[in-house]
């Protein structure tokens, strides 16, 4: 009678061996492997999170509800405010703040740089009066390598910002510049999001608001005293209380510019 094999007798002993060998080389290489890969997805989502650096409150998203359209209550002036991301995080609360005084729109957008802000203006305008417009271009301008290139050099930044006033001029209603907020760690929030000078923008843009008699909201000074509570670490936005600060500041200068007309 012929004997039964077990089930491994069919594989020869040098095939077992090899295969043997070759299981414990590739479960030594997962252990090598392993940690890199998991740390590299961690660097990666940490970066992502640096770069991203907003949440609802500050970024320009359908389900935020800054950017939505609010109806005009009769008989009360019209403000517009523009700018990025930090205004986006101050919408509401200036709204709030100014209820029952004003209309408080905004673009419906984050408007980013001076360029974009050129191509979209007259969209954002519409053919509505404006009694205030209280604007800000200033963080994505300054935006420096290695994210990608400078967003607009410093002398095209003033150009941009020249024509952006002669623009808004045009509509009758009393301006507002808002300079630009602070960037922690001397302008280098991660290795792959670093800013130009921001004070020396501010100046560039002091020059401007000067001698085009343009009112200067400087929120760059109302955040600076206590940035380290207010600011996202390593991130150019703010807690709910720094956008509630920058609100308070921004509603006062609206305020004050309604009562000269």
């Amino acid at each position: 009678m012929v004997p039964m094999r077990s089930s491994n007798s069919s594989l020869s002993a040098p095939l077992v061996t090899t295969m043997q060998c070759t299981f414990r080389s590739l479960r030594r290489l997962s252990v090598a492997i392993l940690p890199m890969v998991m740390s590299s997805h961690i660097l990666f989502a940490q970066t992502s999170r640096m770069n991203a650096g907003e949440t609802v409150a500050d970024a320009a998203v359908k389900k935020n509800p800054a950017m939505k359209e609010v109806p005009d209550i009769a008989g009360l002036p019209r403000v517009l405010l523009i700018g990025d991301s930090i205004s986006i995080g101050y919408t509401l609360r200036v709204r709030e703040l100014l209820t029952g005084k004003a209309n408080v729109h905004r673009v419906p957008a984050n408007a980013a740089a001076t360029a974009y802000g050129l191509e979209k203006l007259d969209a954002w305008l519409g053919t509505g009066k404006w009694d205030v417009i209280h604007f800000n271009f200033g963080l994505h301008d300054a935006k420096l390598p290695p994210e990608g290139k400078r967003h607009t050099e410093r002398d095209v930044y003033e150009r941009n910002l020249r024509e952006l006033v002669k623009r808004l001029g045009k509509t009758n209603a009393r301006l507002i510049w808002a300079n630009t907020t602070p960037v922690p760690n001397d302008g280098v929030v991660s290795p792959t999001r670093r800013f130009d000078d921001i004070t020396e923008r501010n100046r560039v843009a002091q020059r401007v608001m000067s001698e085009n008699h343009v009112t200067i909201d400087d929120l760059n000074s109302i955040a600076n005293p206590t940035l380290a509570k207010i600011q996202k670490p390593n991130d150019v936005h703010f807690f709910p209380e720094g956008s509630d600060l920058l609100a308070q500041a921004v509603a006062h200068s609206i305020a004050l510019e309604l009562a000269k007309r």
